[in-house]
């Protein structure tokens, strides 16, 4: 039984995350590297490498949650890429954490879908983010942003952030990545001043 504090989890995945960078196994026509796969991909490739190690038996992809963790976890994973394959900076790459809607694909749409899962489950959101060593872009505002739209006007109410950050990837653009966490920890009291 591996999983328990989601500081362990998070380290897990990155480490499984420089695994399968350092296969040098391109995600169809890009460079080589890990920060070009797809999230569908990408989970799969997590799991089957989780499978062979301390999670044998005990991961399995859904379509809802992305990463099921057997009588532990339920894990939804984000995407967050701000430059392309290319070098160029990447279009609308912050939506997907910020659109603050029930229904739709965003990291703040699935915190309510975990919600709906099984209450003896923990639940988590994990955004995997690919940046330049240094970061040619910074992504504090938008895990902040997340953060408060969660909490103000979602009122879902997150763990303190965690993250996991590893360098020296071989992508000439996704060089580094940091696992950022948060636990859902269920509903809040609705805020009577969002601002």
């Amino acid at each position: 039984m591996k999983p328990s504090t989601l500081q362990e989890l998070s380290s897990d995945i990155a480490d499984t995350l420089v695994k399968i960078d350092s296969s040098k196994i391109p995600f169809r026509g890009f460079k080589l590297g890990v920060g070009p796969y797809g999230e569908p991909q990408l989970v799969k490739e997590i799991v089957r490498i989780l499978d062979k190690g301390d999670y044998w038996g005990l991961v399995k992809t859904k379509r809802t949650p992305d990463l099921l963790i057997k009588n532990s976890w339920a894990i939804e994973f984000k995407i967050i890429r701000s430059f392309g394959d290319n070098g160029k900076p990447a279009e609308n790459w912050s939506i997907n954490l910020l659109h603050p809607y029930e229904g739709n694909v965003s990291a703040l749409g699935d915190c309510l879908k975990l919600l709906t899962k099984s209450p003896t489950l923990r639940k988590a959101v994990i955004a995997i983010c690919y940046e330049h060593t240094p970061p040619k872009i910074s992504l504090q505002p938008l895990l902040d942003s997340f953060e408060i739209l969660a909490d103000r006007i979602m009122n879902v109410n997150l763990s303190p952030r965690v993250v996991e950050q590893r360098v020296g990837l071989i992508h000439p653009v996704h060089q580094q990545l940091s696992i950022v966490a948060w636990e859902v920890l269920g509903y809040k009291e609705k805020n009577k001043n969002i601002f």
